[in-house]
C-alpha cells in the first residue's frame, strides 16, 4: 500500500488524515495479504456435487454461566422483551447465516432447525442445545455449532446489564449423522 492509499485509507476510517487527533487512537495496517498467504494453500470451498444428497442431522451444545439472580432475571424478561426467545430467534438466525460467517461452509438449505434453552437459576446457568437438519451433500455440523454460539451471544448481550462476569463455555458437538462418515455421538459417560 502506498502512502497516498494509506493516507484516503486513513481518512475513510477516522475522517480525517490524521488520526493522532482521536485521542489514543491508532490505526495498524495490516500485512500486504500477499505476504502473508505466500505459503499458505489457496483458499477454497471443497467440491461436492459428486457427493451423494443425503439426510444430514447435527446437534451442539454449550452453557452460559452467571449469578443466579441474572438467570432469574433473564427468566423474568426485560422492557425490552424475553431474552429466551429472543436468543433462541438468534440461534435459528445463526444456523441460516453460518456459511455467510465461515469462509468454507457450504450455503446449506435447512430443512429445519431447533434450540432448546434449560435455564438453571440455581445452578446458575442456562444451557443451550441446537439441532439441525437438511438433505444436502455436506453436514450441518458448523450450523449447529454457530446456532448455539449465536444463542449464547444474545443471552450475554441482556446478561451483562445483570452480571458482567458472564461466561460462554463448553461449545461443542454432541452428534452427528448421515454422510459418508456416519454417524457419530459425543462419548458423555
Amino acid at each position: 500500500m502506498n502512502e497516498a492509499d494509506a493516507g484516503q485509507l486513513t481518512e475513510d476510517i477516522w475522517g480525517q488524515s490524521d488520526p493522532s487527533e482521536n485521542a489514543g487512537a491508532a490505526l495498524i495496517l495490516p500485512e500486504p495479504v500477499d505476504e502473508v498467504l505466500a505459503d499458505a494453500a489457496p483458499a477454497r470451498i471443497i467440491e461436492v456435487g459428486r457427493k451423494d444428497v443425503t439426510r444430514r442431522e447435527a446437534t451442539a451444545e454449550c452453557t452460559i454461566h452467571m449469578s443466579t439472580e441474572a438467570v432469574s432475571a433473564l427468566m423474568a424478561g426485560t422492557t425490552k422483551g424475553d431474552p429466551l426467545e429472543a436468543a433462541k430467534v438468534a440461534g435459528l438466525m445463526g444456523a441460516k447465516r453460518t456459511s455467510d460467517l465461515l469462509p468454507f461452509c457450504h450455503p446449506i438449505a435447512l430443512t429445519g432447525a431447533s434450540v432448546r434453552l434449560e435455564p438453571d437459576p440455581k445452578g446458575g446457568e442456562i444451557r443451550i442445545q441446537t439441532t439441525v437438519k437438511a438433505s444436502d451433500r455436506t453436514g450441518v455440523e458448523m450450523e449447529a455449532l454457530t446456532a448455539a454460539a449465536v444463542a449464547a451471544l444474545s443471552l450475554y448481550d441482556t446478561a451483562k446489564a445483570f452480571d458482567r462476569g458472564a461466561e460462554i463455555g463448553g461449545l461443542r458437538l454432541v452428534a452427528k449423522s448421515g454422510g459418508k462418515s456416519g454417524d457419530w455421538r459425543r462419548n458423555t459417560r
